[in-house]
């Protein structure tokens, strides 16, 4: 759950301010069509805007698509890496690896906060930087449905 807000609120469809103590408030567009348009890789237009108080959300059905298969994955990988901490011979590991398993899940949070962590810290990024990072998305989806597969398969439920 916590890495789905993170996601909406890098991409900027979750947003705070300030000063905000309105009722809930609901707005649409005219033309649904807008949940297509492509904004950059993995970004899509909003066709609703919900505010209550200081929070906005710009619904977005295809970005909350992405978060919610992103977030599943890192959720799993975070289970499957308590698994491989509690019962790491469950997972066919030795106790040492077990942490091992979580590494995929911890370099997913690259694929949503990589760019706004440059823009944060400063540091001068090229183009071509900064364009490598549309492909964190299908990279860390990748990784995390691989990271799945190799620990998962090695699970033992007699064991657990």
């Amino acid at each position: 759950m916590s890495y789905l807000v993170l996601y909406l609120l890098t991409v900027g469809d979750l947003s705070f301010s300030s000063g905000g103590t309105g009722p809930l408030t609901i707005r649409t567009v005219d033309d649904l069509s807008r949940a297509f348009a492509s904004l950059g890789f993995f970004r899509f237009g909003a066709i609703a805007v919900v505010s209550l108080g200081p929070l906005t959300y710009l619904f977005s059905p295809l970005n909350l698509l992405v978060a919610l298969v992103l977030s599943s994955l890192v959720g799993a990988n975070v289970a499957l890496t308590y698994l491989g901490l509690v019962q790491p011979r469950a997972c066919g590991l030795e106790s040492s690896t077990g942490i091992l398993a979580g590494i995929p899940a911890l370099l997913s949070g690259a694929a949503c906060c990589g760019p706004t962590i440059l823009l944060v810290i400063g540091v001068q990024a090229s183009a071509t930087i900064i364009t490598g990072f549309q492909l964190l998305i299908p990279i860390a989806v990748v990784l995390l449905v691989g990271s799945l597969l190799l620990v998962g398969r090695q699970v033992n439920p007699a064991l657990l």
